[in-house]
């Protein structure tokens, strides 16, 4: 059958159309990550925020207002994004631990859908942070050299990540030289004076405390930049269009009380979506948002199937289902400092349960000691030169049950828990039956002792291995318990 040129024209465009559709149904993935930050942008608000790539990403996206990590600091809240699981429930809930054997991986199923997942581990200086809490196998990406600098290794459909890590907690109380180094984009202008920066009300007012914010923010500018670059990279490339460009933080900010601590300051993050033609640009989600609804939006948006094992919901598109009540979140193990927190969420009020009470939240921590904010706050305490306020976090004890209303009380001062008031008393209540259920029905790990959850690893490793080899020889041998 010979075709005339213009049924040829006719089919081509139609083939065109056709392609174009199926890209539009099989978006690609760019994920700006960036580490310690709370949502300290000027599209959230924050007077000291100078941060103009990412408020043009908001104006042309979804901000989120109210999106939480499930734990205060970053491998087991990367342990989450990565899984879609939590931590509690795998057993990577302890901050620098290797227990946990390598569970099944959001990019694996992207891969098998057919994408090309570009995560920078080779000689990425943290662009293509790891950190699960697990260690990854080998071969479970596709593309492992800087993305940015070999853009043509981007093969759509593809996912990539560009973690940025100038906002780390270390880069607040870094040397003068590496401060320099860091903001060196930065202009005259965008450079903060410490004499006026905010921080919250409990930290106490002097030199060191106000350098370290002032720092913090002139770091989130010198982020900003790079997000900038990684954008304008999309454009260049003709990809934006194409691209659904997320932006988060990995926990709240790496200052005092705020990473590894299970209030807003450390579990709220920016969280900012584009999706041309598909999120209206300028919108503003109010909707509370877990990274535990990362894996499924992905792979539902990705035209792939949600796992059942997967425990977030998903938050765009056309399978988006109902957002929840509550998000919840965990603190246990920080580094050498054990503690035990749950924490439940909803959109006015944060309920928190101490299973540790007895344990004061100011307990050593080689770290988290580092930073001058936490070195003045003790210095201030033992001379006893502290206000009401600034001595709560230098408590001796903990309450059993902490409750805060976050409209009038942002900084969680207030604990309401004891109030007398029924209807915060109903409050308390019906968050606390909610964190009992959220423990039950997530089979939370965390009143397992870590010794006896190291003891039952190593026990089902030396299981596997003498049941793999009892069924070559007696192939009805039952399954190892």
């Amino acid at each position: 059958m010979r075709l005339t040129l213009s049924a040829l024209v006719v089919l081509t465009a139609q083939g065109t159309c056709a392609s174009r559709a199926a890209a539009a149904a099989r978006p690609n993935f760019v994920f700006i990550t960036c580490e310690d930050i709370s949502p300290n942008l000027s599209c959230y608000g924050d007077p000291d925020a100078i941060t103009p790539n990412l408020d043009r990403l908001a104006k042309e996206g979804a901000r989120f207002t109210r999106a939480f990590t499930h734990a205060p600091v970053c491998a087991p809240s990367r342990s989450g994004i990565i899984t879609g699981q939590y931590p509690t429930t795998l057993g990577s809930h302890h901050m620098r631990s290797k227990l946990t054997r390598t569970p099944p991986l959001f990019t694996d199923d992207l891969r098998k859908a057919g994408y090309t997942v570009c995560w920078p581990t080779a000689g990425g200086g943290g662009i293509g942070k790891t950190d699960f809490n697990f260690d990854v196998p080998k071969g479970w990406v596709d593309v492992t050299a800087d993305w940015t600098k070999r853009p043509e290794l981007l093969k759509p459909p593809f996912f990539a990540v560009y973690n940025i890590t100038v906002t780390h907690e270390s880069q607040a109380r870094a040397t003068r030289f590496q401060y320099a180094k860091n903001t060196a984009r930065l202009k005259p202008a965008e450079r903060r004076d410490p004499a006026k920066v905010q921080f919250p009300p409990y930290y106490p007012d002097t030199v060191p405390v106000r350098d370290c914010v002032a720092t913090y923010h002139d770091n989130v500018t010198a982020m900003d930049y790079l997000a900038g670059d990684v954008l304008k990279l999309l454009e260049d490339r003709k990809l934006a269009d194409d691209t659904v460009v997320v932006f988060y933080g990995d926990h709240g900010w790496g200052l005092s009380r705020g990473k590894r601590w299970p209030y807003d300051s450390g579990l709220r993050v920016p969280f900012i979506v584009r999706w041309p033609g598909r999120v209206k640009p300028g919108s503003v989600r109010d909707d509370l948002v877990c990274f535990l609804d990362i894996a499924p939006t992905v792979l539902a948006l990705a035209g792939a199937e949600v796992p059942a094992r997967m425990q977030g919901r998903v938050m765009l598109g056309e399978k988006a289902q109902q957002a929840p009540k509550y998000v919840f979140g965990a603190r246990d193990r920080m580094d050498e400092t054990y503690d035990r927190i749950r924490t439940v969420r909803g959109e006015r009020y944060r309920y928190i349960r101490n299973f540790e009470p007895d344990l004061p939240y100011f307990q050593y921590c080689n770290y988290m000691d580092e930073m001058p904010i936490m070195r003045e706050w003790r210095r201030l305490a033992f001379e006893d030169k502290l206000d009401p306020t600034q001595k709560l976090f230098m408590s001796r004890t903990k309450p059993k049950e902490e409750l805060y209303d976050l409209e009038t009380d942002p900084h969680e001062i207030k604990n309401l828990a004891g109030s007398p008031n029924a209807e915060l008393r109903a409050v308390r209540q019906e968050m606390s039956a909610a964190l009992d259920r959220w423990i039950k029905d997530t089979k939370d790990l965390g009143e397992v002792p870590e010794k006896e959850l190291i003891k039952r690893g190593v026990v089902r490793d030396v299981l596997a291995v003498e049941y793999d080899q009892r069924v070559k020889l007696h192939p009805k041998t039952p399954p190892v318990p």
